[in-house]
Formats: C-alpha cells, sequence, structure tokens
C-alpha cells in the first residue's frame, strides 16, 4: 500500500494488492514464532484507517423517551386515567401514553396511540398536527407523484376534514369523501344584529373607492357589526350621509362588492385569494366575525401547495385567522421531513416570537412542538434546529410529563453537542419533574467533565433505592474500574438481555485481547435477535481484522439496507465507498450467481445474508421493484419495521405498471394496519391483471381475520390462483406454505402435508414447521420432532424454531429447547410463559410469578401480564391482580382476556 491513505480516497481509485499473509513469521532476532496481534492487524490493514473501537471510550446513548422506573404502575396509572376522563379530554392522554410507550419501540403500538389522539382531538389544531403525524409516520411523501392531501380514504388521516370543526370520535375511522374547495354553509345573521332586513328599509349607501362608488344596503352593512352599525346609524357623521369615502380604508372596488355581496347573501361567489384577505382585513378593522369567520374558512379550504401555504401564512397571522394559519401549518407539516431546514418553515416555528405569534391565533401547543422535535430529533439530534424546537416545545409544557419530556430530551441534545454545564441544568430540571432516568444524564454530564466518582455514586444510589434493571448497571459500569466493570456489564445482561451495549463491549474486550474470533460470536449473540447497524459494523470491523472481507461485505451491505447514509467510522467514512474497496478483494458474483446465492440463504433461513445479496442486485440493477419487495419481507422478519416501509415505498417508486403498484400499495397499507384499504388496493390490482403478488396479498389480508369454512375457502381459492400465475420459488414456497397453514385450520391434513412438501421441494425450509404440525395433529409426535430437528439444523435463526420443537417432546426436552430458544432471542416470550406455567402447576407460585416478573421487566408483553394477572387473581392478590390488568389493558384495550379478569378483580378488590 505504498503511499495510499484512506483518507484522501477521493483523490485516486487505484487499490494496490497488499501482504495478507495469515500466517505466523519468525523474527530475524528470535527463533520463535511471531503471531500477529490486532495492533500489527490494524497498522497493516487499509480499511481499518480508524482503528477499532477502544473500551475506554465505548458507551450507549441516552433514552430520549420518558423512562419509568416502574413501567408496569405508570401503564396501570394511565390506564385509570383513561378510565376517569371523559371522551373529549382523552386526546392529550393518549399523546402522554405514545410518550411513555415510545420506550418500547413498536411502531404498531405508537401509530394506535397516536390514532386514539387524533379520534379524541376536539379543536381544528390537534386535528391537524395528529393527521400529520399519522402521515408522516406513513412517509407518503416519499411515493413519486404524490400530494401532501393524499391520505388514505379515511378521515383519521384526512387533511380536509381535519379543517372541520366538532367533535365526532365514531367518524374517523369512516371513509372520507373527496372533494374540492370548501364553501362555508350559508350563515343566518345573529339575533344582535338583525334589526334590518329589507332593501326598504334599510336604503341605500354609497361606498367611494377612488372615484368608483358601491352601492350597498345600509341595513345589511350595518348587520355585519357593532361598529359598522354605529357609523351608519350611531352618532358619526356617516349617519347621515348617502356617500362614505372608503378611499383609505384598505379595501379595494372589487374587495367591497364582495363585502356588499357577504352582505345580502351570507356566502361567497369564487372570488380570488386576493379579494379574500381583503375581505379577511376589512373584517378585522370593523370587527366582523361572520365576515372573518366565512373569509377564513374559504381561504383556508383554497390552500392547495406549499408554496401558496409560505405566502399565506403571513397574512393569516397578520390578520389573526386561525382557521387559514392551520391550514397553511397542515401543508408544511404534510411536507416534513422534505421542508424542515426551509428558512419560511424555521421561520414559522423556530423562534419565540413565532411562537407567539402562533399562539395569538391558538395553533402553538406542546403536541405540535413534540412532532417537529421528533422529526427534528430523527434528521439530525445535534442541529441547532432541533435544539431551538426542544426550547419551544419547553415553553408549551404545561403539565408534569410534559415538562419532565422536554426537559429530558433538551439535556440528551445538549449532552451531544458537548455542552455539559447546560444539559446538567436540564437533567436536573426534568428529575425535578419526575423523571427519575435523568438522573443518567446528570452522572453523564458529570463523568465528562470529570467527576466520575460522582457520576458512580448517583447510580449507584439508584441501585440503591429502586429495583435494579439493566441500564442501571449499564450505566454504572461506565464509571466502574478494574473487574467492577465487566461484572456491572455482565449484571446488565442478566436483568436485561436485550441490552445491545454489554454485547457490544464485551466484544471490544474481546478484541482488545486478541480474541477476534470470540468477539465474534459474543455480538453475534445480539445480532441474531436484535439487528441494528452499529452491531453490524462492529462484526463488520471484526471480519475486516481477519481478512475476511467476503463476511465483512456482506455485513456492510446489510448495513446499508438498515441505512442507505450510514457512515461507518464514526462518521468518518461512507459506507459504499468501503463496500468498493473490499469488494476488489473478493470475488465477484454474477446476476446468475446472485440469484444462486439468494436461494441459497433463503432457504437456509439466512435473513442478513439475503439482505446482503439483494443490496447487490440493486446495486447492477437499481430499477428493479420486486427485489425492493423482497427486501421488505425480510426487513419485516428482522423486525425493522421502517426500514421495510422504506424499500415497499422505493419499490412503489420503481415499478412501471399501475397494477404492480397498487399491490406495493396495498402492502403499505396492511403494515400500517389499514387492512381494508389494502384489500381494496389488491382487488384493484386483480381488475387491471391477474398477477401472484396481487392474490398473496388479499389472500394473506383475508387470512389475517378470524375464518369460518366459507372464508377458508375463499381464501384457498386465492393463494391457488396465485400459484397459477408466474412468479419465483421464493414466493411460491412462501404461498404454498400458507395454504398449507389454512388447510390444517380446516382440518384438511393431508391436503396440508401435500402443500408443505412442495414447498420444501422449492427449498422453502420454514415449511418442515409446518409439516411438523401436521404430523403432530395426526398423533405422531416423534416425526414432528423430527421435522422441526431437520429445521434447526438447516437454518441460520433457530429460536423460532426450538420453541416450537418443545411441543413435540416430554417436560426436560422442552425444557432444554425453550432455554436454547431465550438464549438465541431473550424477547420471545413463549418460552417464557411456558416456564411460568409448569411452575404454577407444581405449586410453585412464587418462583411463576417471579419467572414472568424478570421477563416483563424487560420486555413488557401483553400476554404476560396477563398471565400475571391471572397468577395474581388465582393466588387471591387481587391488588397486584388488577395493575397487571390496568397495565396489559394500557397496550391493548380490547383485548378480551384481560378486560374479563380486570372485570373480575376490580369485584373482588372493592
Amino acid at each position: 500500500m505504498r503511499g495510499f491513505k484512506l483518507k484522501d480516497r477521493c483523490k485516486t481509485t487505484q487499490v494496490h494488492a497488499y501482504n495478507a499473509n495469515p500466517f505466523p513469521t519468525i523474527s530475524p532476532t528470535s527463533s520463535k514464532l511471531q503471531y500477529p496481534t490486532i495492533d500489527s492487524i490494524l497498522s497493516e490493514s487499509p480499511f481499518l484507517p480508524y482503528g477499532l473501537p477502544k473500551t475506554h471510550s465505548f458507551e450507549p446513548p441516552l433514552d430520549l423517551s420518558l423512562k419509568s422506573l416502574d413501567f408496569v404502575q405508570s401503564l396501570a396509572h394511565l390506564y385509570r386515567k383513561l378510565q376517569m376522563t371523559q371522551d373529549f379530554d382523552k386526546s392529550l392522554l393518549h399523546l402522554e401514553q405514545y410518550a411513555l410507550l415510545y420506550t418500547l419501540g413498536d411502531p404498531k403500538l405508537l401509530r394506535r396511540c397516536l390514532q386514539s389522539a387524533r379520534q379524541h382531538a376536539v379543536d381544528v389544531h390537534s386535528k391537524v398536527v395528529l393527521s400529520a403525524w399519522l402521515r408522516f409516520e406513513r412517509r407518503e411523501d416519499e411515493l413519486v407523484g404524490s400530494s401532501p392531501f393524499d391520505c388514505i380514504g379515511r378521515v383519521l388521516e384526512c387533511p380536509k376534514t381535519a379543517l372541520l370543526h366538532g367533535y365526532d370520535p365514531k367518524s374517523v375511522f369512516d371513509h372520507c369523501q373527496s372533494h374540492g374547495p370548501l364553501q362555508p354553509p350559508p350563515n343566518q345573521i345573529s339575533d344582535a344584529n338583525n334589526f334590518l332586513t329589507s332593501e326598504n328599509d334599510g336604503g341605500i349607501v354609497h361606498f367611494c373607492i377612488q372615484n368608483q362608488e358601491v352601492n350597498c344596503i345600509r341595513g345589511r352593512i350595518a348587520a355585519l357589526s357593532a361598529p359598522l352599525k354605529s357609523m351608519l346609524y350611531g352618532d358619526f357623521i356617516e349617519s347621515e350621509k348617502e356617500t362614505i369615502d372608503f378611499t383609505h380604508i384598505g379595501i379595494s372596488v372589487d374587495g367591497m362588492r364582495a363585502v356588499d355581496s357577504f352582505s345580502r347573501t351570507r356566502r361567497f361567489d369564487s372570488y380570488p385569494p386576493n379579494i379574500l384577505l381583503e375581505l379577511l382585513s376589512f373584517a378585522n378593522r370593523f370587527c366582523c366575525e361572520e365576515l372573518k369567520s366565512a373569509s377564513d374558512s374559504y381561504l383556508a379550504s383554497l390552500v392547495s401547495d406549499i408554496d401558496e401555504a409560505f405566502i399565506l401564512i403571513d397574512y393569516a397571522l397578520d390578520e389573526r385567522a386561525p382557521l387559514l394559519v392551520a391550514s397553511c401549518l397542515q401543508l408544511m407539516l404534510r411536507e416534513l421531513p422534505g421542508y424542515l431546514y426551509n428558512p419560511k418553515v424555521l421561520c414559522t416555528f423556530c423562534s419565540s416570537e413565532a411562537r407567539e405569534k402562533l399562539a395569538t391565533v391558538g395553533q402553538a401547543s406542546f403536541l405540535l412542538y413534540y412532532f417537529l422535535s421528533q422529526v427534528a430529533i430523527e434528521d439530525n439530534m445535534m442541529s441547532k434546529v432541533t435544539l431551538m424546537l426542544l426550547e419551544r416545545l419547553k415553553e408549551c409544557a404545561t403539565e408534569t410529563w410534559q415538562k419532565a419530556l422536554s426537559m429530558h430530551q433538551l439535556g440528551c441534545v445538549l449532552l451531544e453537542r458537548k455542552d455539559y454545564k447546560e444539559a446538567q441544568h436540564y437533567f436536573e430540571m426534568a428529575i425535578e419533574a419526575g423523571h427519575v432516568y435523568s438522573v443518567v444524564g446528570v452522572a453523564r454530564t458529570k463523568f465528562k467533565q470529570g467527576q466520575r466518582f460522582l457520576a458512580f455514586e448517583l447510580i449507584n444510589g439508584i441501585i440503591s433505592e429502586y429495583t435494579p434493571t439493566g441500564w442501571m448497571y449499564q450505566e454504572r459500569s461506565l464509571y466502574s474500574l478494574g473487574k467492577q466493570k465487566i461484572l456491572d456489564v455482565n449484571d446488565a445482561s442478566r436483568l436485561d438481555p436485550a441490552l445491545p451495549f454489554p454485547y457490544k463491549y464485551r466484544a471490544i474486550v474481546m478484541v482488545e485481547e486478541d480474541q477476534v474470533e470470540a468477539a465474534i460470536v459474543e455480538i453475534n449473540r445480539i445480532i441474531g435477535f436484535k439487528v441494528s447497524p452499529d452491531c453490524l459494523e462492529l462484526r463488520a470491523w471484526c471480519f475486516i481484522a481477519l481478512e475476511d472481507y467476503q463476511s465483512a461485505i456482506r455485513d456492510i451491505r446489510a448495513l446499508l439496507t438498515l441505512e442507505p447514509n450510514y457512515m461507518m467510522f464514526h462518521g468518518k467514512m461512507r459506507t459504499d465507498h468501503l463496500v468498493e474497496l473490499l469488494s476488489l478483494h473478493v470475488q465477484p458474483w454474477s446476476p446468475a450467481d446472485c440469484w444462486m446465492q439468494l436461494y441459497d440463504r433463503w432457504s437456509s433461513v439466512d435473513d442478513i445474508g439475503s439482505l446482503a445479496v439483494i443490496h447487490q442486485m440493486l446495486i447492477n440493477d437499481p430499477g428493479r421493484s420486486i427485489l425492493r419487495f423482497r427486501q421488505s419481507l425480510l426487513l419485516l422478519r428482522l423486525n425493522c419495521q421502517k426500514a421495510a416501509m422504506r424499500s415497499l415505498r422505493l419499490a412503489w417508486n420503481h415499478s412501471t405498471s399501475k397494477y404492480e403498484r397498487l399491490v406495493y400499495e396495498g402492502w403499505i397499507l396492511y403494515d400500517t394496519g389499514h387492512r381494508e384499504e389494502a384489500l381494496a388496493k389488491a382487488e384493484e390490482s386483480i381488475s387491471l391483471q391477474r398477477s401472484f403478488e396481487a392474490f398473496f396479498l388479499k389472500a394473506y389480508a383475508l387470512a389475517d381475520a378470524t375464518l369460518d369454512s366459507e372464508s377458508s375457502s375463499y381464501v384457498i381459492q386465492l393463494l391457488e390462483e396465485a400459484l397459477k400465475c408466474p412468479s419465483d420459488g421464493l414466493r411460491k414456497g412462501q404461498a404454498l406454505n400458507n395454504l398449507g397453514s389454512i388447510y390444517v385450520d380446516c382440518n384438511k391434513l393431508d391436503l396440508a402435508a401435500d402443500c408443505y412438501v412442495r414447498a420444501l421441494e422449492i427449498k422453502h425450509t420454514r415449511a418442515h414447521q409446518g409439516l411438523a404440525r401436521v404430523y403432530h395433529l395426526k398423533g405422531d409426535r416423534k416425526s414432528a420432532y423430527e421435522e422441526m430437528t431437520k429445521l434447526i439444523d438447516k437454518a441460520q435463526n433457530k429460536a423460532s424454531a426450538y420453541e416450537k420443537r418443545s411441543e413435540y417432546c416430554d417436560r426436560d426436552m422442552a425444557n432444554g429447547d425453550l432455554s436454547m430458544a431465550s438464549l438465541l432471542d431473550p424477547l420471545r416470550t413463549y418460552p417464557y410463559r411456558y416456564r411460568a406455567a409448569v411452575l404454577m402447576d407444581d405449586q410453585r407460585e412464587t418462583e411463576a410469578v417471579e419467572e414472568l416478573t424478570r421477563a416483563i421487566s424487560f420486555k413488557p408483553d401483553l400476554q404476560m401480564l396477563n398471565l400475571r394477572a391471572a397468577f395474581h387473581e388465582s393466588m387471591t392478590d387481587f391488588s397486584r391482580a388488577l395493575l397487571d390488568s390496568e397495565a396489559a389493558l394500557c397496550l391493548d384495550p380490547n383485548h378480551k382476556d384481560t378486560l374479563d379478569l380486570y372485570s373480575r378483580t376490580r369485584l373482588k378488590n372493592t
């Protein structure tokens, strides 16, 4: 590598070969073999110019959300508040629920909170913000050619219905009506001004504007407001004049004619916006509330693009027109994140003065700034814009949880910006507001300022005072020394095996001790059940250190699928550039090789490997929408929903036919909880072109509901139609697998077995699980067990296979399989529930509850909360049963088993 520096990579594309001899050498000054150390590898590797991460500088990020020390208690408390609150006051409570549940990272759960908040929104402002927020979560703006006014066809997200006054929580899931500009309904003249109603009684008054006269009915103009009444009928000299000079009032002749028309009909003709703005100004000058309201409403209905919104919002704020401001804000919000840094958007939202101007028309709220700050944090946590929006969020905070959240998030952002003293100040204010977790922020700021011992004592105090959790020991490990540090890291994993930091830390320790292979094994543990870009990056670094470039490329390609703009080595290197460099040292694959590799990885249930192959195929053929779709399926399997939705949108953008786009739209809708709309898209697609994916989508969406015999027969028919359409083995195997599942539900076991065998013939390995189920239902547990063993032998991701195999063996063997499932994926809840049920059967009630409690502490799952509530009920501990039931219902208020248990325990607890 003569003279080649990776930091200067933009200056040259030539990469020279270098000595990659993996064998030990004999030193000229010694007869002993010299094995390469990690330091020597790093010093020679052109692909690790910044080295590997070091333990002394490695730390976990702070959680930006509200983090309760007793999450179950907090959920239960919030559920009680929701039960005791009138429906029209629930919107902000559901926003609080969103803030509390954010730490769980479940997109569907969070979307349900936002939907509930929108359902109970009373005022136009809240409807506008929440509709935009729901749209942002779907990122409709990334679809080429889409409009910010596009919606899913339901009132819930409709931008036009958001501008309508009124409260009707039952209507938000109804279909919205497509309509043009809203025409305000005719208003009746109020009783206070209804003193003249005819031209004869009122007489004519002439308003002169620059030598032109507008003839109006005196009584009708006077009826528009008290000031006009006083002017035309009171003690002013105008009351005696038939001609009144309005030249300097600020209204044109056309504008005055529009005033006259409105005074007569209480309706508008089709006026251009400039005339309507004149009417708005006139209404403000003379306090014409009906005219102002009508002008405001009509103007709001005309705003149709972002440029109009940018122009009109200043007029709207100056004239204090709340509906027009809301309409302009809606356009800006529905264009996020694309217009986040537009100067006009920043001017509208970011300064204290801007917030105060919005507040004068009722368009500044905690809700608004919570949405804006979340968008900004996601885009760039360290930006000045993020900081300013969080400062406005703090100014809007009124309730305790709002103050705690805004202070904590401000502290987190300032910590990232290395403003440690100011960050500490906000963390301390968050603690005062009751957010104990912010102690972590205080400790981190003290540590950054060289006060390690004080930081240690702060976290040590939390561990002593409260029930210890994994994040507490994780945090204390940063300030511990010697053996205590690794003990704390291990305790963090023991209490919360889902925390990524301990795995990464232990892996880095192993790298520093020249145990790179062991480090890869350690990082594999977390990647096995929680895939994230940082973990993939760390494993790729390790493979580069071992000069296993093929494996490194695999991880980096998978990383780029999750985050296309990811920068490696702490933001110092473009990830795609590193792929280019590494690719020069591996055997290139042809398109045929890629398809073979994809089939092999798909059949071995190697989702990360499959993602990497698809990424490579897309580099060569970026317009293949079907590959984007395959990508989305893999990402959903890996629980990477946000990345999956991005892949689906890109599939839509690259589609060349309408019927194909309809299928991808359908999947987007289905994955965001809009099943009926997804079915409609599938049917429309089939009407244009019979295709595998359209039939499959329709069958999948229908099968999601509880099926009776007639519905099952229809789903079977749809899947059979899908199989008749052209597709590849990867998808046909999935369709055969699903068809087998429907046959099993219909008790047609032989037909089901045939489907599974056909799926296995085209290497759909997951069909082993379905075939095992058939054997089990036929009473052949031995064959079922053997079938699952085949899946375990073939699959790289084995946790679900071990879990399923446990159903086909005796208790001891089942415990072994479930222990392995928990080891491979501690987030799977069935093993904990099974072990707890076994303990309960053995009358070891306390141990059964402890088994669930340990899991609930890091995975507060609905089923586990429900089971623990049932255990408490059987132990006659009704207060704890009630608490768990309330917490579970906060996660899903319609869960029937929990509702029944909740009703029983309420009666018994009184």
